[in-house]
């Protein structure tokens, strides 16, 4: 038998899952949760044997949420359901270690499947997921795209500086390169334009 917390804001993808999965495989649905935080918290409750969480929910997201899993339970298996992933949130997830992604349209029988085999230690990456993945058009290097998420936060050259543990120097240097490179005037359009292209 493998048991499952199940994570969607989509109460009507979440309760059809809930109600399929038990019977296409051995596997019991222990808790739902409808966004990240609950997702956190079912999880950490449970200790279900997979975590099936969904990519894009409001408040805490699914990245938000499995970091979260991670730290408390860092073997915690995860299945992470998505609809448009793009490249970096893929790249960020196979970085947080989501042993499997999944197709929002596939059928409960090959989610169930997946399921089980990722529960038996194996990983599953849909093709047509994993062939997003691949794509890497971000031109930022770590350091520059450091620099911009502190900046989308607000803060001062010299607050990113303590912060990263950098010269308040290198760190104009770093936010200059990065203007560059997403072709914008202000460090705080590029940390947007970053964002919006999915590079942070």
């Amino acid at each position: 038998m493998t048991t499952v917390v199940l994570a969607d804001d989509e109460a009507l993808l979440r309760k059809a899952l809930a109600a399929l999965l038990p019977l296409e495989d051995e596997i019991t649905v222990l808790a739902e949760g409808e966004d990240g935080s609950e997702a956190v918290q079912a999880t950490l409750y449970h200790q279900p044997d997979v975590l099936v969480i969904d990519l894009e929910m409001p408040g805490v997201d699914g990245l938000e949420a499995v970091s979260a899993i991670r730290r408390a339970r860092p073997d915690q298996v995860i299945l992470m359901l998505t609809r448009h992933a793009r490249p970096g949130v893929l790249r960020k997830a196979l970085k947080l270690g989501v042993q499997g992604f999944v197709s929002k349209s596939a059928e409960p029988a090959h989610i169930a499947s997946v399921i089980k085999a990722l529960h038996g230690g194996k990983r599953w990456i849909d093709p047509d997921v994993s062939a997003l993945a691949v794509i890497d058009d971000c031109p930022l290097t770590d350091r520059e795209a450091d620099v911009l998420r502190a900046t989308g936060g607000g803060y001062s050259v010299a607050d990113i500086a303590a912060q990263l543990h950098l010269a308040e120097g290198t760190v104009r240097n770093y936010l200059s390169n990065a203007m560059q490179k997403t072709q914008t005037r202000t460090r705080h359009e590029a940390a947007r334009y970053a964002r919006e292209h999915d590079w942070l």
